[in-house]
């Protein structure tokens, strides 16, 4: 009880002495120091890789027996976490809640948003190692890189003359 009226209340009375972030639960401030000190008690038993939480080791073993227990309502699709299941329900939905503070179009993802952003501040983060030439996007480089490698990687399924790039 004495923890629920907290929630009403507001108080916080267990807080952490390196940054002063404070907690209604004690459960929580151990949890958050964990952060500060890198302790990990909670470890694989299959790859002894070592968690701070419970929940992450529990996420963690879904990798090696593929459960995956958050099924779309929609579709059947099956998902290892819950956060991948309510990404995907936005495909059923058409919900875009990531929107560009710009322009005003709406995504999504926030990674496709972020994207999207780079074609505003011109942002040019992939570098080719080749030569001066940025570009916004992976897929940018990508494409052309292959003038200094001279690739062809699409070909014709009639005569097999070869293309760089798949267009037209």
């Amino acid at each position: 009880l004495i923890s629920h009226q907290r929630t009403h209340t507001g108080e916080k009375p267990y807080q952490c002495s390196q940054c002063n972030k404070a907690f209604t639960l004690k459960n929580n401030l151990i949890k958050h120091q964990r952060t500060h000190t890198g302790e990990k008690p909670y470890q694989c038993s299959q790859c002894n890789e070592a968690f701070s939480q419970n929940n992450d080791l529990i996420r963690h073993q879904r990798t090696h027996t593929g459960e995956k227990p958050f099924q779309c309502s929609q579709c059947n699709k099956t998902f290892s976490r819950k956060t991948n299941l309510i990404k995907h329900q936005r495909i059923h939905t058409g919900e875009k809640q990531y929107q560009c503070s710009q322009c005003g179009k709406n995504f999504l993802q926030n990674n496709d948003l972020i994207s999207h952003q780079r074609t505003h501040t011109c942002e040019k983060t992939f570098q080719c190692t080749r030569c001066d030439k940025a570009f916004s996007h992976n897929s940018d480089l990508i494409r052309h890189q292959i003038t200094h490698t001279g690739e062809k990687t699409y070909q014709c399924s009639q005569c097999n003359k070869a293309f760089t790039q798949n267009i037209n």
